[in-house]
């Protein structure tokens, strides 16, 4: 893994999880995206995080380019001209889910407490311009702020009818298995994060907040988080899959594999409770 950096980092901030700035200026809104071969896509969202965000509240982009062969990477040079961008690199390819643990890992080393970490698909299917609703969820007492589709005012456009049902489905059995009060949308990856929740999560957890291979990896934080109790609200997402260029990445039978390794996991930690309590 090697580290490209764009502008100096953020100081450290030792602030409690629920003491969370009144001025914008006190903190710094960090942005994960993971990408793979999404050049086409890249540019596109960068330029509209860039028209969004700049002059509304500082912010940093955290990219973690998973082993690309495209020009990913240029992209993002070429953006980081213009905004705040730094470089994480896998020099191979090693799939969503180690690239969410590295962007994660990375982005709580540099945060500070008072800080706000994004998770946004690099594919241009999410909108940038949701991010400052998100961020007045989070000053209004919330710690986590999720962007979702099943929530009135959330929809998808353009998204194929399997993968679709594999959201529908993947959300109802963890609804049902795992329930979180007001949490509907269990899968998607746009998110807002006080930076202290996120940071107590890798604390606890490490590497091993992410044992997933593939695309569970989203459900799984939300899983874990639910251990800290966070407070949490939903916003609605419009998902516009119809702006992505090229095909999708997501392998069905692997990902349904992926969330049926989650429940066994998510099954075997409360056997491991309730023997605790007992």
């Amino acid at each position: 893994m090697s580290i490209q950096h764009r502008r100096p980092g953020a100081d450290e901030d030792s602030s409690p999880r629920g003491d969370f700035p009144r001025a914008e200026q006190e903190q710094t809104v960090w942005l994960v995206l993971p990408a793979y071969n999404e050049a086409e896509n890249l540019a596109p969202l960068l330029d509209r995080v860039r028209l969004a965000w700049s002059g509304r509240f500082p912010f940093r982009v955290l990219l973690v380019d998973d082993g690309s062969r495209d020009e990913t990477v240029s992209v993002a040079e070429d953006a980081s001209r213009q905004m705040p961008v730094d470089i994480v690199r896998h020099e191979r390819n090693r799939g969503l889910a180690a690239a969410i643990r590295t962007g994660v890992q990375e982005v709580c080393r540099r945060a500070g407490d008072r800080d706000v970490i994004v998770t946004m698909d690099a594919d241009n299917s999410h909108p940038p311009e949701l991010v400052a609703t998100m961020i007045e969820r989070l000053r209004a007492g919330y710690d986590l702020v999720i962007a979702s589709r099943f929530v009135r005012g959330g929809r998808e456009e353009g998204v194929p009818w399997r993968r679709r049902m594999l959201s529908r489905a993947a959300g109802l059995v963890f609804r049902s298995v795992c329930p979180i009060r007001d949490v509907r949308d269990y899968t998607t990856g746009f998110r807002a994060y006080r930076a202290s929740l996120l940071k107590e999560l890798w604390s606890l957890h490490g590497d091993r907040l992410v044992e997933s291979t593939a695309f569970s990896v989203m459900t799984e934080i939300l899983l874990k988080a639910r251990e800290l109790q966070p407070r949490i609200v939903e916003v609605p997402l419009v998902l516009r899959y119809d702006l992505k260029s090229g095909a999708s990445k997501m392998r069905l039978g692997r990902t349904i594999q992926d969330y049926a390794q989650l429940l066994r996991r998510q099954a075997g930690f409360r056997r491991f409770k309730r023997r605790g309590l007992q």
